[in-house]
């Protein structure tokens, strides 16, 4: 056990107002805004930044009793299972893009979900062959894919961890046994989403208390089983305590008798479920090399793509405030989510031209297409051509990607860096419980249909596949060295929001505070989507006289960044989630 951060929890739960300021717990979270001021923060040798103070504090505490990035990793997400559990946990998958110091090395793993055995290409289709609605799919076992996220935490510290397994887990254990108070957000999402998480009586008991009401903010929730669970990992490793054994048994029970909509997942779904190391996906940038995950996620390919397409144009002269810059940064989005749609999907079922997706010919070609002073008309963002090893016809996907998931970054002493987005998918998944943990919906982010006109969808349904995600945690180099690591939750604008935010820093020389907390303007399918009551509003009237579509609404991100430069680490914290960024 390390006392350090046993004692740092102590302290943050005794305290729960110790992180009032850092965290806006001040006001409706959702509502924050860049009129929440914030400094970026500075730290000398290590840094985190998370979605949550708790583990944000516990992912510090591990990094001061003198753990590396990975062991605080670990910590960190097993705190945010519990503290923020409408996100991310042991019931889903992630994406870790890794900087290894020693080597020098980048590279990335993939904990994504997988299809059971037995889904079939109709899995979410009615009987007539009609798609359902998509909560009709998501609420229940259908959704389940199998989880990845505990597999992923244990492999990567196996392989680059310091500390033992059994203390990076302890933090998480005795904040689940101890309890926590429930924060002003979780509260709200829980109210939001009383009548489904009410439908299934293992979560209603978790997310009720006695009197049938959801729980309010302030609320001491103790949960012992997620201490179970964890202790158990911690003692018998991942394979025999969750991938086989009574906790899986459990977990195939819960999806197979979800009351009105039963999944179809098995023992040996889970038995059998493989993380995977992949090579970075990386686009040059100004410089730079912008670097992320690839498939099964389009984040990387498709914010390579945005900045490929807008590389030869002076937006650091046009400033964040000029509509010109937002229309190039709004078309080439709307041009690189015309290729996602088609091409990206998992590349171990689904041949892809990933080469050619980011080559600096193809995006040269399509970066013309934004030669001109207004919107694009809609008849002239189709899918390009990129180069192929092989030809290949396929169908456009609109599957639907909800706005949930964390993602956090750290940085250690010795200069490792660990970029991970995580997620259960939609908020609070598919509202199953087992074991302390809600399970994913990730299975909905596969197409619903499986043809178009054209031919077969690239992200439809099969066993054993991994349905395509937005999730993009990156890590921007600099001659051989790490400079950012960022990342955001907000299902497909995602994207947008990674894309503005390092746009924000590479061109704007904004600080990593100022980045995450800027307005947003997203424009993803022709419409631009901007951030109600900010600056970004105040853009409307510019960008409808361009040609566009707009539409002011709530934009919740959660960005967390870390700069790296030779005077320290500099990290800012969305202020529109919880979160905050913790150094030494």
């Amino acid at each position: 056990m390390i006392r350090a951060t046993a004692l740092a929890l102590a302290l943050a739960i005794a305290s729960p107002c110790a992180f009032a300021q850092q965290a806006t717990d001040t006001v409706a979270p959702e509502k924050a805004t860049q009129a929440t001021a914030r400094e970026v923060v500075h730290a000398k040798t290590y840094m985190v930044a998370a979605a949550n103070p708790l583990a944000a504090e516990a992912g510090r505490a591990i990094l001061a009793a003198g753990g590396n990035a990975i062991d605080a990793m670990v910590t960190v997400q097993l705190v945010l299972g519990l503290v923020e559990p409408q996100s991310s946990g042991l019931g889903g998958g992630a994406f870790l893009v890794y900087y290894d110091a020693a080597s020098g090395k980048l590279t990335t793993f993939d904990g994504r979900e997988t299809a059971p055995a037995e889904a079939t290409p109709r899995l979410f289709q009615d009987g007539e062959g009609k798609p359902l609605k998509f909560f009709d799919a998501v609420v229940g076992g259908r959704s389940v894919g199998v989880p990845g996220t505990p597999m992923l935490l244990a492999q990567a510290h196996e392989r680059y961890g310091k500390l033992d397994w059994v203390q990076v887990t302890e933090p998480a254990i005795e904040l689940a046994e101890n309890g926590f108070e429930v924060s002003p957000r979780l509260a709200a999402l829980i109210a939001a989403d009383a009548e489904r998480l009410s439908r299934f009586e293992t979560t209603r008991r978790y997310f009720f208390d006695a009197s049938g009401a959801p729980l309010k903010s302030g609320h001491r929730l103790v949960n012992q089983l997620y201490a179970d669970t964890l202790r158990a990992i911690a003692e018998d490793g991942v394979t025999n305590a969750f991938y086989t054994g009574p906790v899986a048994q459990r977990i195939v029970d819960t999806v197979r008798n979800a009351p009105g909509n039963p999944g179809v997942m098995s023992l040996a779904d889970l038995a059998n479920y493989r993380v995977k190391e992949r090579d970075p996906v990386c686009v040059a940038y100004r410089g730079a090399e912008v670097c992320g995950m690839g498939p099964p996620s389009s984040g990387a390919l498709t914010v390579g793509q945005i900045l490929g397409m807008i590389e030869p144009f002076d937006i650091a002269a046009l400033g964040p405030d000029d509509p010109q810059a937002r229309r190039l940064l709004g078309d080439a989005s709307r041009l690189a989510f015309a290729d996602r749609g088609r091409y990206m999907a998992d590349i171990d079922f689904v041949p892809m031209p990933l080469k050619g997706l980011v080559d600096p010919s193809y995006l040269a070609a399509r970066s013309q297409l934004l030669r001109t002073d207004r919107a694009l008309a809609a008849e002239a963002v189709t899918p390009g051509e990129p180069g192929w090893d092989h030809a290949m016809r396929l169908g456009d996907d609109t599957s639907l990607e909800l706005p949930s998931t964390s993602h956090f970054s750290i940085v250690d002493a010795q200069g490792n860096v660990v970029s991970m987005t995580t997620t259960i998918e939609n908020g609070f998944g598919s509202r199953l419980m087992t074991d302390g943990f809600l399970l994913n919906n990730e299975l909905t982010d596969f197409s619903f249909e499986t043809h178009d006109g054209r031919g077969v969808i690239a992200n439809a349904v099969a066993p054993g596949k991994r349905p395509r995600s937005s999730m993009t945690p990156t890590i921007v180099m600099q001659g051989d060295k790490p400079w950012i690591a960022i990342g955001s939750p907000g299902g497909s604008r995602i994207i947008g929001y990674v894309a503005q935010a390092l746009v924000a820093m590479i061109d704007w020389k904004m600080n990593a505070q100022q980045a995450v907390a800027m307005p947003h303007l997203v424009n993803r399918f022709g419409t631009f989507d901007l951030e109600a009551e900010t600056t970004a509003a105040d853009l409307a009237d510019d960008l409808e006289a361009l040609g566009f579509k707009v539409k002011a609404g709530e934009l919740d991100s959660g960005l967390h960044a870390i700069e790296i430069t030779g005077a320290g680490l500099f990290g800012g914290a969305d202020p529109r989630r919880e979160g905050v960024a913790l150094g030494d």
